[in-house]
């Protein structure tokens, strides 16, 4: 189970600090927005904070973790804290609340989150989340409520971007909160949430976690060399949801891989793509995905070396040396440019369950074109379209 005080959030000290002088200093205000990019701990921040607030035995840096209202918060029970979020609407989910166990379940096993966990946490495989009207009248009824134990009220709102003009409806309620009531809105996307929620609310910017915070957590929680580590930072840049998602794959020898994969379509060696594209449709489409965003970020860094921006490469060593070379003997410009685009149809497609075989067939073909013949495919027609 995953406690949540500030001890436990990863890196972050900055913010931690801020958080807790608000406390201290008596200016914490009442309507807060989260900002911040994803896997960044955005949200567990927030927990974390509450947890504080309402601590009946708090120190200088932290929650103490063993009063009645750290227990409660600790479980997600506490009868003063409520939370919001999309959900997928149908006859038996009509509010947030009607999910709050997945909710609970989810938080427990681990409050690093984002929407395509959630969404598997509930299989809602395609559906369309939001945060309905239903769900804004059922938050200002539990706010209207007087607390039952805490001296402070409050509702976490993760995901506000995923209120549509319905959310107009809370803005009275945040504007006049009743008495001891904290609004926490934790949030990626600030263009996508409502400019009258955003006018109304303290913005608090939470930074990317820096590649050496994830690195060091790779290495002490996942046994990784600090060379996977290093190479998984990278890829992760700064989300730690993707750098665990990462070091959770089993198959992780991508850069070793691709690079190879690379070379078969400059060499057009087709029978060995072809045994590629067999390996490839076995691996799930978790790894396939990692794969092709690998491919995505590891063409990028090349195009980097190839406009003789060597200075801004984040690849690790071995990585760095193979783009070195692919990028001397096998890639231009251009050619990189068009790949990237490539990878990433795939990776959309693969995302929609394309079949996979079919689909790193299609895209074996397109590179020994891209590469070998060095022609760049006119609006080409996919056969996995």
């Amino acid at each position: 189970m995953h406690q949540m005080q500030f001890k436990d959030i990863i890196g972050q000290e900055e913010i931690k600090q801020q958080l807790i002088q608000t406390v201290a200093e008596n200016r914490v205000s009442h309507a807060q927005l989260f900002l911040s990019p994803e896997g960044s701990g955005a949200l567990p921040l927030a927990i974390a904070y509450a947890q504080y607030i309402n601590c009946l035995s708090k120190t200088a840096t932290d929650s103490c973790g063993t009063c009645s209202s750290c227990r409660k918060y600790e479980r997600y029970i506490h009868p003063d804290l409520h939370f919001s979020y999309p959900f997928f609407a149908s006859k038996d989910v009509k509010i947030a609340v009607d999910v709050l166990e997945e909710w609970r379940t989810m938080l427990l096993n681990d409050p690093y989150t984002d929407l395509d966990i959630w969404r598997s946490q509930l299989n809602a495989e395609n559906k369309q989340a939001n945060i309905n009207i239903a769900e804004c009248h059922d938050i200002i009824k539990k706010l209207s409520y007087k607390a039952f134990e805490a001296d402070t009220k409050v509702l976490i709102m993760w995901l506000p971007e995923y209120l549509e003009k319905e959310g107009n409806s809370l803005l009275k309620i945040i504007e006049e909160p009743p008495a001891n009531t904290l609004f926490l809105l934790v949030a990626n996307n600030q263009e996508h949430i409502l400019s009258t929620l955003l006018s109304r609310t303290q913005i608090v910017k939470i930074p990317k976690l820096s590649g050496v915070t994830i690195e060091n957590y790779l290495t002490e929680n996942h046994n990784l060399s600090a060379d996977q580590a290093a190479s998984y930072s990278f890829l992760a840049d700064g989300n730690l949801i993707e750098a665990k998602s990462l070091a959770a794959q089993v198959h992780n020898d991508n850069a070793e891989i691709f690079a190879e994969w690379l070379r078969m379509g400059y060499g057009n060696r087709v029978p060995e793509l072809i045994t590629f594209v067999e390996q490839a449709a076995g691996w799930g489409r978790e790894n396939q995905k990692n794969f092709l965003k690998y491919g995505i970020s590891f063409l990028r860094e090349c195009s980097l070396i190839l406009s003789g921006a060597d200075s801004l490469v984040k690849l690790p060593v071995r990585a760095l040396d193979t783009a070195y070379r692919l990028s001397k003997h096998v890639l231009n410009l251009t050619m990189a440019a068009a790949i990237i685009t490539e990878l990433e149809q795939a990776h959309y497609h693969i995302e929609r369950n394309a079949n996979p075989k079919i689909l790193f067939l299609d895209v074996s073909l397109q590179l020994v074109k891209l590469i070998k013949f060095k022609t760049l495919p006119k609006g080409t027609q996919h056969i996995y379209n």
